[in-house]
């Protein structure tokens, strides 16, 4: 069992980074229970995010469904939500609505822009939180206009991931103080927060607003990607001294004509000569020279390869559920160990089962369902 084995979370059901928040405190052990909407006949859908989780179904536009996720709050440790600020409230499901029932929950909320603030309540997405952190400005090619690093730097490294954190955070200081408080996930902070380093950085002059130009934005060239001569790639890592003198002697290169590695103005000529040596072999090639090495080189592989690279295969990095590959419970703990018990579940298919568990009568739960605020 994982190390959050015992507590029991709430999940107003939403999308991106909320069901990641879930699916990382499930991996870690929570009972974390799934309030999906009212779908006759949904089926179980294919969806990574939503494992580990039991599901019930509720109409919350009924005073009685609202009424029913609050009885649930009564026996649980934290609820999280990411709904725009005063949706939970006008359902009946604020952090007041349910701290009155239980003083000791913790409340996560999950937004883009935050709780308050001039565009609280204005639509966006990943790329929109990121935009305004310096995050998106900063990824790209010299000249070229910035480039969306997928949704991982808003959504789920800002959002979903620190939420969990936040979450777990306010839930050891609940235990001292038994008392509950709201946690305010907002991914253009959280955005923020991953951009630190930058900050550092631009702030010791090591750090220009010219993308594409600097250590670690392919700027230079021992930290870039390279394509091979399969039409495949391959990425360098190669920033201290020794590793940098590695991979010259590795890629044939002169080691006089290459010394001068932190010569910015240099990068570029350089860069021009490293993409036609590593197009000279092919990606196989250059792991045979270069894999398991201090290069700091490894091959770019796709979704679809990844799983199946010997040093993933041997960490059991990547696992299979109902069929579908996924990353495997992150991290690691000696003692409890995460895991993933099932797939998705069709919203409501566990209805019953975890009212009955949650305190509520098999009539309770018939009335319900005959009046049909739960499925």
């Amino acid at each position: 069992m994982g190390p959050l084995n015992g507590i029991r979370i709430i999940e107003l059901t939403g999308i991106g980074p909320g069901p990641f928040c879930g699916m990382m405190l499930s991996d870690m052990g929570a009972e974390v229970i799934r309030v999906d909407r009212l779908r006759p006949g949904a089926k179980a859908p294919k969806d990574i995010l939503a494992r580990n989780r039991r599901s019930i179904a509720v109409d919350l536009k009924n005073p009685e469904g609202v009424e029913t996720v609050l009885k649930l709050v009564e026996t649980a440790d934290g609820l999280f939500e990411g709904f725009r600020p005063g949706v939970t409230e006008r359902l009946g499901l604020g952090p007041g609505d349910c701290q009155s029932r239980n003083e000791k929950l913790v409340y996560g909320r999950m937004t883009g822009w935050g709780q308050d603030g001039p565009l609280a309540m204005a639509a966006g997405h990943d790329i929109n939180y990121i935009a305004l952190t310096g995050a998106l400005h900063a990824i790209g090619r010299p000249g070229e206009r910035p480039v969306p690093p997928l949704n991982l730097v808003g959504d789920f490294g800002g959002g979903g991931m620190l939420l969990a954190f936040g979450l777990v955070c306010a839930l050891l200081e609940a235990q001292k103080s038994g008392k509950g408080q709201v946690v305010d996930a907002a991914m253009v902070d959280g955005a923020a927060s991953l951009m630190a380093m930058f900050f550092s950085m631009g702030a010791g002059g090591m750090f220009t607003d010219q993308r594409g130009t600097n250590l670690l934005d392919g700027g230079a060239h021992f930290y870039d990607t390279y394509e091979t001569s399969d039409g495949k790639h391959i990425c360098l890592g190669s920033i201290e001294p020794q590793f940098y003198a590695l991979l010259v002697e590795k890629a044939g290169l002169d080691p006089e004509r290459f010394s001068a590695q932190m010569d910015a103005s240099r990068w570029p000529e350089f860069k021009s000569e490293l993409i036609e040596v590593f197009k000279a072999k092919s990606q196989s090639d250059w792991c045979e020279i270069m894999e398991g090495t201090d290069v700091c080189f490894a091959p770019v592989l796709s979704i679809f390869d990844a799983p199946d690279h010997p040093h993933n295969k041997a960490r059991n990095s990547f696992l299979e559920v109902d069929g579908i590959v996924q990353p495997a419970p992150s991290p690691r703990f000696s003692r409890t160990s995460p895991e993933v018990s099932h797939g998705a579940r069709a919203p409501g298919e566990d209805t019953d089962s975890v009212l009955l568990d949650c305190g509520f009568s098999s009539e309770e739960v018939a009335g319900l369902r005959a009046s049909g605020v739960i499925g």
